[in-house]
C-alpha cells in the first residue's frame, strides 16, 4: 500500500513542515559542520605549505609524493584557479591534473619521466602565481611567522570550504539522517548489520538493517553488473523466506532549485533495480528539506514512495 506518493492534498503542508525542519538543523548545526571540516583544512593547508617550504619550493617530486595537494595549491593563487585554467595556463596534461584532482595520483601508465615533465609545468605556475597578499614573506627575505602561517592556512581553508560548502552540509545532514533511522530501528528491536559480518542484501535475517550497502545491479546491456550503495537497507521482522528488503535512499536540500535538477538521479536507481530484481522493489525516500510538489509528483510518478523525517513514523506503514 501506497504511504506518502498517493496522498498529493498532504503534500503542500508536508513540504512546509519539512522545510522549516530543515532550517532549524541548518542554523542549530550547519555552522558547527562548516567550522569543523574548516579547522581540519586548516591542519591540513599548514602542512602542504610546509612541504613546499611555504610555497618557496614547489617540485615534481613533492607533487609526485603528495598529489593529493593540488586542491590546496590551485586556492593559494592570485586569482584561486579552476582546474581547466590550471590546464590552461600549464599546457600540462588534462588526464594527469584531473587524476591528481580526482583520484589523488598519478595517471597509471604515465611514466615518471612524462609525470616529471608535466609536474615541472605545474610547479611554474603555482610558484609565478602565489598570492603575495595572502603569503606575505614570498617578497621579502624573513621567513613566515607562525601567526602568518596560521592566517594563511585560514584563508586557504575557507576558500577550500566555500567551493564544498553545500557537500559538506549534506554529509553531515545525510550522517544525522541515518543516526535518526537508526534509532527509530533500534528503539523496535531492530538489529544493525556492519560490513565486516558479511552478509549480503539479499540474505538479510528478519528483523535487521545496515546502511550503505552495496547492492549489484544489472547494466541495459544484461551482461555486466554494477554495485550501487544503497543508504538504509531494512529487512521487517515480518518479511518472510525470498522477500528483498526495503531501500531507503536519506535525501536532504537547503533549497528547491538542487531538488529538481537532482531527482532523475532516484528514477534511474529504481529503474536500475527493477530492471535487476523485478517489479516488487520496494526503493523509498527519507526526506528532509526543500522537496516541493513538482518534485514529489515525479517521485510518484515512478512509483517511488517515501517517508518524511518530520513524520518519521509513517515508518512504520512500510512495513517496519
Amino acid at each position: 500500500m501506497p504511504v506518502n506518493l498517493d496522498k498529493p492534498h498532504l503534500w503542500k503542508t508536508d513540504v512546509a513542515a519539512s522545510v522549516d525542519m530543515y532550517n532549524r538543523w541548518f542554523i542549530n548545526f550547519a555552522p558547527a559542520a562548516f567550522r569543523d571540516t574548516r579547522v581540519r583544512t586548516t591542519q591540513s593547508v599548514k602542512e602542504a605549505l610546509r612541504a613546499t617550504n611555504y610555497l618557496t619550493d614547489v617540485q615534481p617530486a613533492l607533487l609526485r609524493q603528495h598529489p593529493e595537494i593540488l586542491p590546496t595549491l590551485r586556492m593559494s593563487m592570485c586569482p584561486p584557479l579552476a582546474v581547466d585554467r590550471l590546464i590552461g595556463l600549464s599546457s600540462a596534461s588534462p588526464n594527469l591534473v584531473k587524476c591528481m584532482e580526482k583520484e589523488q595520483r598519478l595517471p597509471v601508465r604515465m611514466s615518471s619521466v612524462k609525470a616529471d615533465q608535466e609536474l615541472e609545468k605545474i610547479a611554474a605556475v603555482i610558484e609565478r602565481l602565489a598570492d603575495p597578499d595572502i603569503f606575505v614573506w614570498l617578497n621579502r627575505a624573513a621567513s613566515a611567522t607562525k601567526a602568518e602561517i596560521h592566517r594563511a592556512a585560514t584563508i586557504i581553508a575557507d576558500r577550500l570550504c566555500g567551493a564544498v560548502t553545500n557537500p559538506i552540509i549534506r554529509n553531515a545532514q545525510e550522517q544525522r539522517q541515518l543516526a535518526v533511522i537508526q534509532a527509530y530501528l533500534e528503539q523496535r528491536g531492530y538489529r544493525r548489520l556492519h560490513p565486516g559480518d558479511g552478509i549480503k542484501f539479499n540474505s538479510m535475517p528478519s528483523g535487521t538493517f545496515s546502511f550503505r550497502m552495496n547492492v549489484p545491479i544489472k547494466q541495459t546491456n544484461g551482461v555486466q553488473s554494477i554495485n550501487i550503495p544503497i543508504d538504509a537497507v531494512i529487512m521487517p521482522k515480518a518479511a518472510k523466506r525470498g522477500d528483498l528488503p526495503l531501500f531507503f535512499e536519506a535525501k536532504s536540500a537547503g533549497d528547491f532549485t538542487n531538488t529538481n535538477k537532482r531527482r532523475k538521479e532516484e528514477a534511474v536507481k529504481m529503474a536500475q533495480l527493477r530492471h535487476t530484481y523485478g517489479p516488487n522493489v520496494r526503493f523509498n525516500l527519507f526526506l528532509c528539506g526543500y522537496f516541493d510538489s513538482g518534485y514529489l509528483g515525479y517521485e510518484a510518478a515512478e512509483g517511488i514512495d517515501w517517508a518524511w523525517e518530520h513524520r518519521i513514523d509513517d515508518l512504520s506503514l512500510f512495513g517496519i
